[in-house]
């Protein structure tokens, strides 16, 4: 099976739409407009494909973002320096196929080198054990809990990128040691396709 991570299209998001709205009780719903706006303050969103068919799909927004998320909101009450994981959907028939791992590891490459911390939430009431157990064995921890005003409950996770983003901090952004600060800048700003055999 190939694995293709690329940005997303305009044109994807009938289809990442359809697939959020198809989640299950992990994923809140939204309508067109809302996704739309996603899709104009994200930092960070791309599409997994297998064989040409939108497979999944993850979100993620910097401190700066205009998102009225509670949740978002509430990491930036208390980080200055983070990046947030908004969602992260498979598609039903794709579980259990890696496609989440591979996702996770291109939004921490991406994260790694721009935040001291990765942070996201998962559902608890009612509880999402997959997701629990994917982020606790990924090197999250939980620092607190909070209730949205549908009425369930998250725990608010957060993940220390501390070690790797504090050497290019040290060696590259500020240039400490000579290092290429000019073009690691450029070289943040692109984004390419990454394609992987499963």
């Amino acid at each position: 099976m190939a694995i293709t991570l690329r940005d997303v299209c305009a044109s994807d998001l009938d289809a990442v739409l359809a697939l959020n709205n198809n989640a299950g009780p992990g994923i809140l719903p939204i309508d067109r407009l809302r996704l739309r706006s996603l899709f104009e303050i994200a930092r960070y969103f791309r599409v997994a494909e297998v064989d040409g068919v939108i497979a999944g799909f993850i979100i993620g927004m910097s401190p700066d973002a205009c998102y009225d998320s509670p949740n978002f909101n509430y990491f930036r009450d208390r980080f200055e320096d983070f990046f947030y994981i908004d969602r992260v959907v498979i598609a039903g028939a794709y579980r259990r196929h890696g496609i989440g791992r591979v996702i996770y590891a291109d939004v921490l490459s991406f994260s790694e080198v721009r935040s001291s911390a990765l942070t996201c939430e998962v559902f608890i009431d009612p509880r999402d054990d997959v997701s629990l157990v994917f982020f606790g064995t990924q090197g999250f921890t939980e620092i607190g809990q909070q209730s949205l005003s549908n009425g369930r409950r998250v725990s608010m996770m957060v993940k220390s990128l501390e070690q790797t983003f504090g050497f290019v901090r040290a060696h590259y952004l500020e240039g400490s040691h000579g290092g290429p600060s000019e073009l690691w800048h450029d070289r943040l700003k692109e984004q390419s396709s990454i394609r992987l055999s499963a």
